[in-house]
């Protein structure tokens, strides 16, 4: 039999004529624990009946569990808990939950502000990019502004553009990431063993990328456009 670590392995115990024998009943993988990731050791479940018939140790617990409905009886049964005996002390369970997601909570606080850092600059280096993309076609908007097409048409056009290549740019970006992430959850989960995701593409964060990249990329061209359209077509092209 071959175990890897993380692995848990479920023992039952079945009476026989020397005593109790205890057998391996399923042998599990580790679930999608964040707190659990990093523990590089084996674990045996079994209930606590065998445990106690297999180690000797008697009527004694550490901890236990315990249900409630939730709502008033929850609090009665923690202070009935607390007060039944020194040395007793009952957690709720999402108290329990807060305290040992502390860490992660940072973390991805963490993860979230470099990811908004990311994005902003990415948008504004679009942002730098179509103003200096539209710059460059000054002769082309004094050519169609000779020919009589009017500032609105020119602004419109430019507009329609510069949200078209955001789009683009937004689509690819976004395809990037997931590629990223797809390579980034292949290869930590073999390194431990587990299915947990260390990265995602959320739902989220495709709508905020997308809202501040068209958001900046409609404002780039058209501050652009205007100034360009602004101008006298002769400047723009150099006879001025």
């Amino acid at each position: 039999m071959h175990l890897a670590i993380g692995d848990t392995v479920v023992l039952s115990a079945q009476p026989g004529e020397g005593g109790d024998t205890v057998r391996i009943a399923a042998i599990t993988k580790p679930s999608a624990d964040p707190s659990e990731v990093s523990r590089q050791d084996y674990r045996v479940r079994m209930h606590l009946d065998q445990l106690q018939s297999l180690t000797n140790y008697g009527e004694r617990v550490h901890r236990f569990a315990v249900r409630s409905r939730g709502g008033p009886s929850l609090d009665r049964a923690v202070d009935a808990i607390n007060s039944a005996a020194f040395g007793f002390v009952a957690h709720r369970s999402k108290d329990v939950a807060v305290e040992t997601s502390a860490t992660f909570a940072v973390v991805s606080r963490f993860h979230r502000a470099i990811g908004v850092i990311t994005v902003v600059a990415s948008a504004i280096f679009l942002l730098c990019i179509l103003l200096l993309k539209v710059d460059e076609r000054r002769r082309d908007v004094a050519a169609l502004r000779l020919s009589g097409i009017s500032r609105a048409t020119i602004v419109k056009s430019i507009v329609i553009e510069a949200s078209v290549i955001t789009l683009l740019g937004t689509a690819f970006g976004v395809a990037l990431g997931w590629v990223a992430t797809v390579i980034v959850n292949h290869h930590y989960q073999a390194v431990y063993r587990t299915p947990l995701r260390f990265a995602l593409v959320t739902a989220h964060t495709i709508a905020f990328t997308l809202t501040l990249s068209v958001v900046l990329g409609v404002v780039a061209g058209a501050l652009a456009a205007l100034r360009l359209a602004r101008a006298n077509p002769l400047t723009l092209l150099g006879r001025r």
